[in-house]
């Protein structure tokens, strides 16, 4: 094991509005706020669903794939710097943006440093 599922992301016009709603559909409260990114999961200590703006959002046509799904995985390690190589190993490759990757199939995910309630990661 390298990491471990820190949020589950969201691009949105209105992370605000949709943490609101996501709040209320699973009962569970808004944890983090700032201008641009607001977080949903069960404590402030906790991993959740986090909702980013992306000023320029196209909502997805499911099923017509004209504009794709916008999600990503935030993927917690102990170290970003000594994770980097691992994931490129792993098949990952490097992606604009600071520790920002796509799996194998082209899915971006971001390499993010273990926040101080999470629990430490087993050594590789």
């Amino acid at each position: 094991m390298l990491g471990r599922l820190h949020h589950i992301v969201l691009d949105c016009p209105d992370p605000h509005a949709l943490a609101g709603f996501y709040s209320d559909l699973l009962g569970d409260p808004i944890t983090y706020v700032s201008d641009d990114w607001v977080v949903v999961s069960t404590s402030s200590q906790a991993s959740g669903l986090a909702f980013q703006l992306a000023a320029d959002h196209q909502r997805p046509t499911w099923p017509n794939a004209a504009v794709p799904q916008q999600i990503h995985f935030d993927i917690m390690v102990e170290d970003v710097a000594e994770a980097t190589p691992r994931v490129l190993e792993l098949g990952a490759t490097k992606l604009d943006g600071e520790d920002v990757f796509a799996d194998p199939a082209g899915h971006p995910f971001c390499l993010v440093k273990r926040p101080g309630w999470a629990d430490p990661l087993p050594a590789p």
